[in-house]
């Protein structure tokens, strides 16, 4: 399948897929056209890699789990670097949150001083 038949299937953009390959985590070949051209097993390796995104790993992240993008990456047993860098993204995200609700709660302080309210 070609790249915009990818991306329909997916829900990824053009952009995105040729990132992912970029990075090496999928591979196409090039049609006597230049055209990329992508295998059917493709879409299923995208949607495994767009899952773990919007889990909240990166694409560094996601290589990983690159063994087990090709088939249901959240029916088979994690291996313990994967497990690793999980915890460590997960580690990343709630020290963020935390952050970010400091600073929204220090906000609305300053505005329940000023008499401003948080509304």
């Amino acid at each position: 399948m070609r790249i915009g038949e990818l991306a329909a299937a997916t829900g990824a953009s053009p952009r995105a897929l040729r990132h992912y390959e970029q990075e090496g985590l999928i591979t196409s070949e090039r049609a006597a056209n230049g055209y990329r051209v992508y295998d059917a097993g493709a879409a299923v390796r995208v949607r495994n890699i767009r899952r773990l995104l919007d889990a909240g790993l990166t694409l560094d992240d996601v290589q990983v789990f690159l063994p087990c993008l090709d088939g249901d990456v959240t029916a088979g047993r994690a291996s313990a670097e994967a497990l690793r860098v999980a915890r460590a993204r997960l580690a990343v995200l709630e020290a963020r949150i935390t952050a970010q609700t400091e600073v929204r709660d220090r906000l609305a302080t300053a505005l329940r001083a000023a008499g401003a309210g948080t509304a």
